[in-house]
């Protein structure tokens, strides 16, 4: 079956299943325990931290490893705002964040901090000089998307990261989830940056917050010893592991798979200019992975139904977002709750072939000369 939404899952690479199994083949112990197993698994786990830390030009100390990009953000979020309650309980960020983001913020909002959601312009960029008059002296987090995950929008984060070098107490949260394996990432701009590797051939469960040194989090979960103060629990140590192999793949392809996609982006869109019911909503700002678009007249639940039916799949959003509702990104970007209801989520990966393109293409314009008729 074509498959269409590689931004919510991809497969996992052959190269981690092995070393996943390899992990849990030869490592027996828990690295917590003070015995000889468990400091020999306590060796294995600080040089899984050596090797992530090293890929992503950090320090050992720096990492946090997760259950995804779910909790990362959770963690990243919650753990500043609480942390920095002496600075001041106001939070800025956009209307175009993933979930896990977005209903942080709302249950923060509802413990008494003061939200502010910056301007988003038809681009999908958001408004910096907006950014600029909505930072004040007690504002303690700014929270972005390297890229958005719903229209791929990349952000300015290195100017948001300028603009805020003038608030010394203000936190950058960064998710960079969309973004790790399809555009260069630099880890320098933020004092938390999230991710999850099963969005660029890893496997779920495994997640990933870098929280700079001097960063004070407030941990969210509570209990035993394990690599870090930040999060409780048993070290997962396979799941680490194989993080690795993951990472290590995406960084060394991410140039010549960002070309392939492109090439495919150019020639799905191609195929699709003659269809004029169908609106592009990504931008030109967009990455090339992910292509949202909608039919005039059909709701975008019902367009992936059809396409389901067909054999394509696709998303409506984020795979973590509800779709009785609009997409808040075609929302903000062009303020037409229609259009936002139309849109669906068409995600490319470098594994996609032209005649899956070209399926998907004809299984669109069906569908739209139907909606016509």
């Amino acid at each position: 079956m074509p498959y269409f939404d590689y931004s919510a899952h991809t497969q996992a690479d052959p190269s981690v299943l092995r070393r996943l199994v390899e992990l849990e083949e030869h490592t027996i112990g828990n690295a917590n325990s003070a015995h000889q197993e468990g400091r020999a698994a306590n060796a294995v786990m600080a040089s899984i931290l050596e090797d992530i830390a090293s890929l992503c030009k950090v320090s050992p100390e720096e990492l946090i490893l997760t259950s995804g990009a779910t909790e990362s953000n959770n963690l990243a979020v919650k753990g500043i705002a609480m942390a920095s309650r002496h600075v001041g309980k106001h939070i800025i960020s956009t209307a175009m964040e993933h979930s896990s983001v977005s209903a942080c913020l709302t249950s923060l909002q509802a413990s008494g901090y003061e939200i502010d959601l910056v301007r988003v312009g038809s681009d999908g960029l958001i408004d910096t000089e907006e950014l600029r008059d909505l930072l004040r002296r007690d504002t303690c987090l700014v929270s972005i998307s390297a890229v958005e995950s719903e229209a791929g929008i990349v952000q300015p984060v290195e100017e948001i990261a300028s603009i805020l070098a003038s608030f010394p107490n203000t936190r950058l949260h960064i998710d960079t989830t969309q973004a790790i394996g399809k555009i260069p990432v630099s880890f320098a701009y933020g004092d938390t940056i999230s991710f999850s590797p099963h969005k660029f051939y890893g496997l779920t469960g495994t997640g990933v917050l870098i929280r700079k040194k001097g960063v004070s989090l407030s941990p969210q979960m509570e209990g035993g010893a394990s690599t870090t103060p930040y999060r409780s629990g048993t070290p997962a140590l396979s799941l680490s592991g194989s993080i690795v192999p993951a990472l290590e793949t995406a960084l060394k392809e991410q140039e010549t798979h960002y070309q392939e996609v492109l090439k495919k982006n150019l020639f799905l869109k191609e195929q699709l200019s003659s269809i004029p019911s169908i609106r592009i909503n990504s931008s030109k700002h967009s990455i090339p992975h992910i292509l949202n678009l909608g039919i005039k007249g059909i709701n975008g639940r019902d367009l992936q139904k059809r396409l389901d039916e067909k054999g394509y799949c696709i998303s409506v959003k984020s795979a973590c977002s509800s779709d009785l509702l609009p997409s808040r990104t075609v929302m903000a970007m062009y303020k037409d709750r229609r259009r936002a209801l139309e849109a669906v989520r068409i995600s490319i990966s470098h594994k996609t072939t032209e005649e899956e393109l070209q399926g998907l293409a004809q299984a669109l314009k069906d569908i739209a000369e139907e909606v016509v008729s």
